[in-house]
């Protein structure tokens, strides 16, 4: 059985809320919220003129969305386990793997503060 650690989640929750602030920025850059979805967050793009006649002008729009789209859904997925982790700070289960219940090693916190798992289950998160 793994030692139960006690971690300052005060220190945490400040990191955390850097990292959130960073990655809404990130991803206002790229797309916005989805209003019928507040997880969901949408790829932008220019305006598309169906009507246009310049074929390059929409290809570039096309090219730009998809683009965005690729850089967007990551940093979705983080953003998600970030505000996920501000969450559990305040119900006072933070720093607990979602697999086996035990503390999540305070090195792997510090490395990546949204952790959902300990390092033996990292590869096993539930969505």
């Amino acid at each position: 059985m793994r030692k139960q650690n006690i971690i300052d989640q005060e220190v945490f929750k400040k990191r955390l809320e850097k990292e959130l602030a960073i990655l809404e920025t990130e991803l206002k850059s790229v797309g916005h919220k989805n209003p019928d979805n507040p997880k969901d967050w949408e790829a932008s793009s220019g305006e598309v003129d169906i009507n246009a006649s310049d074929l390059a002008d929409i290809a570039d729009n096309i090219e730009s969305y998809e683009s965005n789209t690729a850089i967007l859904k990551p940093l979705e997925k983080q953003y998600n386990d970030v505000k996920l982790a501000l969450t559990k700070i305040k119900r006072e289960i933070y720093g607990i793997c979602e697999i086996c219940g035990q503390m999540i090693e305070e090195e792997r916190l510090l490395a990546v503060p949204s952790a959902r798992t300990c390092v033996a289950h990292k590869d096993q998160v539930r969505n």
